[in-house]
């Protein structure tokens, strides 16, 4: 079935008859008709043009929604990475500080081990040297002592030690003598 456009029923015409109808009423009536459905076409033709207009509008809110998705996704993982790649450094430079520190205790342990050994030294040193002094004094102390023991100590005549015979001495000579 064919559509009716506004200028088929303009051009309608149509056989006269006995008992016919108002000639005046069909053709008011026709142009209503007419005059509707032009208004009809025109609304139609409006709405057809709203609907592209929409369609067009829906497509691109479309694009956007997708441009927006596809951001949206983009931002995720470079936030992804970022957070990864900051875990990263963090653990790059915790190892890094943790050798720096595994360095530093190395290097006090070593300084104290070094302190321990030279502290080790000079307590042999002092050892030695009070081994040292004391064989000395000794030494000294039985000369002393053989030396008081062999030689004769000439009185005079009055009972007092000959000057000649005494070396002579401005500090009286130890009785006892302690070394540690």
């Amino acid at each position: 079935m064919e559509r009716i456009t506004p200028i088929d029923i303009q051009h309608k015409s149509f056989k006269k008859a006995l008992q016919g109808y108002d000639r005046a009423e069909v053709d008011q009536f026709l142009d209503e008709v007419i005059e509707t459905l032009e208004d009809d076409a025109q609304h139609r033709a409006a709405l057809q043009a709203e609907i592209a207009d929409l369609k067009e509008r829906i497509s691109h809110f479309k694009a956007m929604e997708e441009s927006l998705q596809n951001t949206l996704v983009l931002a995720q993982r470079t936030a992804d990475e970022v957070k990864a790649s900051a875990h990263k450094e963090a653990d790059l430079i915790r190892e890094q500080a943790r050798l720096a520190a595994e360095r530093e205790i190395a290097s006090y342990n070593d300084a104290i081990a070094e302190t321990r050994r030279e502290h080790q030294r000079t307590i042999e040193a002092v050892d030695k040297v009070k081994s040292e002094l004391r064989g000395l004094l000794m030494t000294h102390l039985s000369l002393l002592d053989g030396a008081h023991a062999t030689t004769p100590t000439p009185f005079s005549t009055n009972g007092q030690v000959a000057a000649a015979s005494a070396p002579a001495t401005d500090a009286p000579a130890p009785t006892h003598l302690t070394v540690e």
